[in-house]
């Protein structure tokens, strides 16, 4: 291989690396001190594991952007699916109450009321 062309790929590289890092140390307790709480909310759960999406209702968010969230969520309910897509079914429901969860940001639905939490890592 052309040693100019391995340098373009290890600087690539260097660079995508250099640009996932900051995301894993902002995941830190210390640093997710937004506190956000919600009353009600629904997680997809597939064979793979949870969906990094949380849609929730009855929420109240800081004011002030920040760069992960710690959401509080009263009752958390999960719907298992049989397989990998929405068609296979949904093979059961649990609730979870009190849970905690770290999300990355939210888009709001202003006229549904509800909040779409996303990237928001398994626990």
């Amino acid at each position: 291989m052309n040693p100019t062309v391995k340098h373009l790929l290890g600087a690539t590289a260097a660079i995508a690396i250099g640009a996932l890092a900051p995301l894993a140390t902002a995941a830190s307790p210390a640093v997710a001190a937004a506190g956000a709480h919600c009353a009600r909310a629904e997680q997809d759960v597939w064979d793979s594991g949870p969906s990094r999406t949380v849609t929730a209702r009855g929420c109240s968010i800081p004011s002030q952007d920040h760069r992960w969230y710690t959401v509080e969520i009263d009752t958390l309910v999960e719907h298992h699916y049989k397989g990998e897509s929405v068609e296979d079914g949904v093979d059961r429901s649990t609730t979870v109450r009190g849970r905690t969860i770290r999300c990355l940001g939210h888009t709001s639905g202003a006229d549904t009321g509800t909040v779409d939490w996303f990237g928001c890592p398994p626990v």
